[in-house]
């Protein structure tokens, strides 16, 4: 049980009776606030030493005592801000909860591109038998821009489909298992020119916003395929389109936007040889139970004063 002088933890978002116990139970002894959000914490955020959840920006002057923020997603580009960074507060994430199931919904793109699979979708609503030659993944080349979790989950999919797969990194040092050649960010025209997919799986950061523009796209063959599944912002949308309209790209698969939804007015609804999907490619169970044990676990560490997992470097973004 918490008591006098026990450190207060705020945890944000919907948790329900079992996972609320057993948060309560690896934050002991600290006391545990429940709250839809941070902004619905009220007082508490003043004392609270933790947060598992976004504190926005112009509430983090408030929290005079916070030492800790968890973030319950993967990608953290939206709780690093200034101000978080001016804290002091250790940020940490869910980084490799929904790897798995991010890589296959790529390969899952990667698969419709290549054999028009809308174009049966449309065929079945018709009752209208339409066999047409399609493309395979065996023996084409795959680019993955970021090679973290599910990049490297992917790499390992994409060889199981004997394809040959180049990746792009920022230490490209660290090993990478399954992936034929690792290139560090100055390779990534080279990249560029030879992948028939490029997919990419990089968290957006100051390095990676708008890493594939007019130029980079202008590199790749125009019958190669691009697939988003991490963030939008890293591909120019704009410059994706009209390469998609001038046929400068054979299509694109896309969960991962600038603005989202997704505009009802874009383009990229409708346009030929293009997927959208509603960037919930990892929105699975097991994903969010992988999530939850990533946090029980940094509970029981903080009440331990133990090192954290999955702490953020802010600098890098990621």
């Amino acid at each position: 049980m918490s008591g006098p002088g026990a450190p207060l933890i705020v945890v944000t978002g919907e948790n329900d009776a079992r996972r609320r116990a057993e948060i309560r139970a690896a934050a002991e002894p600290a006391a545990v606030v429940f709250a839809p959000d941070a902004a619905a914490a009220g007082g508490a955020l003043a004392t609270a030493e933790a947060v598992v959840g976004r504190v926005p920006p112009h509430l983090l002057g408030t929290a005079g005592r916070l030492r800790w923020v968890h973030s319950q997603a993967a990608g953290v580009d939206a709780e690093l801000s200034p101000e978080l960074r001016a804290s002091g507060a250790v940020l940490t994430s869910s980084a490799g909860n929904g790897a798995v199931p991010l890589a296959e919904h790529a390969l899952l793109l990667m698969l419709m591109l290549s054999r028009d699979a809308p174009r049966w979708a449309r065929a079945q609503a018709e009752h209208r038998w339409d066999r047409h030659t399609h493309g395979e993944l065996a023996g084409r080349v795959l680019g993955v821009v970021g090679l973290g979790h599910s990049g490297l989950d992917l790499a390992a999919k994409a060889r199981a489909c004997h394809m040959r797969v180049l990746g792009v990194r920022r230490r490209p040092g660290l090993p990478a298992p399954g992936v034929d050649e690792v290139h560090g960010p100055e390779g990534l025209p080279e990249v560029l020119a030879a992948a028939d997919f490029l997919v990419v799986t990089a968290p957006r950061t100051p390095a990676t916003a708008h890493l594939l523009g007019a130029a980079e796209l202008a590199l790749m063959k125009p019958t190669a395929f691009l697939v988003c599944v991490s963030r939008g912002g890293i591909v120019d949308e704009a410059a994706l389109i009209d390469a998609l309209r001038a046929g400068r790209l054979a299509g694109a698969g896309l969960d991962a936007y600038a603005t989202e939804p997704l505009p009802p007015e874009s383009p990229l609804w409708e346009l030929p040889g293009v997927i959208v999907t509603p960037h919930n490619g990892a929105t699975t169970r097991a994903t969010a139970d992988r999530g939850h044990a990533v946090l029980l676990a940094n509970l029981r560490r903080f009440a331990a004063g133990e090192p954290l997992l999955n702490v953020v470097d802010q600098e890098a973004g990621y």
